[in-house]
């Protein structure tokens, strides 16, 4: 369907915070979803609040703790005005999906046995029920329930212990920058070295980053920052990794099979620190060497 500029109306709802469990499983993940909304001003008063919502299956729904007996479509679900607080309230739901099942390979999915999202542009609504657009900016807090050995989503870690681990988005985005992955990310980088290359680098988010060989696995700490923005944030990596790869003279293909320790930290280092800075600024705005 063709969406017009001249039909754009700013959504019924300010959304000002999204806290996310996840309980992992290939065939029937749960997320839970509790959503901080108000009146938008700017939309006029006794709107309905549509969400969008596709291939989920819905197990609870409350409306400030009092459970809410709507019924969602095959688009999303409405909750009708009549219903609705004048003030600010919270919307809670839990839904099953599949992600193993999920071979459009939008919203939560599985690949080579790990959990990843595509949230972009309209994935988020096969996650759960939500305001899938692009103007409506929340902050996100996520918790993450699985026996996967690395746990990762947007923002800072915040929390963590055996199957389990928190993260907390500070700064307002639109749902189709959510991010999750979950996995054994160094048995996936064994399986991709397996099939020639020399080297694989996996970023980890606010943790670090690190470099795995047939015989090396090599991590670095994240250099801690105040984040703004983490458009760019990978592409820094790698430009980082590059550099620092060509001033030890390793971009050859004989290098690359026998990269020292020192080397990969290096790269390593270069990698998180240039990734660093462009995360503490507004935009796509990777440093300069010398701001190194």
């Amino acid at each position: 369907m063709t969406v017009y500029l001249a039909d754009y109306r700013p959504f019924s709802h300010l959304v000002s915070q999204v806290d996310l469990t996840f309980v992992l499983s290939p065939g029937a993940t749960r997320v839970q979803a509790r959503l901080t909304l108000a009146p938008n001003p700017a939309a006029g008063p006794g709107q309905d609040l549509r969400l969008d919502g596709e291939g989920l299956r819905l197990m609870a729904l409350a409306l400030d703790g009092r459970g809410l007996d709507c019924q969602p479509d095959a688009t999303g679900l409405t909750i009708p005005a009549v219903l609705l607080p004048a003030g600010g309230f919270t919307l809670e739901t839990e839904v099953e999906i599949a992600p193993e099942g999920n071979t459009a390979l939008e919203g939560l999915y599985m690949s080579g046995g790990i959990y990843c999202t595509q949230c972009e542009a309209e994935g988020f609504r096969k996650i759960t029920f939500y305001p899938d657009r692009p103007d409506v900016m929340a902050r996100f807090r996520v918790r993450i329930e699985s026996a996967m050995p690395v746990l990762l989503s947007n923002g800072n870690p915040v929390a963590q212990g055996a199957g389990w681990a928190e993260w907390d988005d500070p700064w307002p985005k639109p749902a189709y920058l959510f991010a999750l992955v979950a996995g054994d990310l160094v048995a996936l980088a064994h399986g991709i070295l397996a099939r020639g290359p020399k080297v694989v680098f996996i970023t980890e988010g606010a943790a670090g980053a690190r470099a795995v060989t047939a015989a090396q696995d090599r991590f670095v700490a994240a250099t801690p920052v105040v984040v703004a923005d983490t458009v760019g944030a990978g592409d820094t990596f790698n430009a980082g990794v590059l550099a620092a790869l060509h001033e030890a003279g390793a971009l050859t293909k004989a290098a690359l099979v026998a990269l020292p320790d020192a080397v990969l930290d290096a790269a390593l280092t270069l990698g998180t620190r240039a990734a660093a800075v462009t995360v503490s600024r507004a935009g796509a705005n990777p440093p300069w060497r010398n701001d190194l």
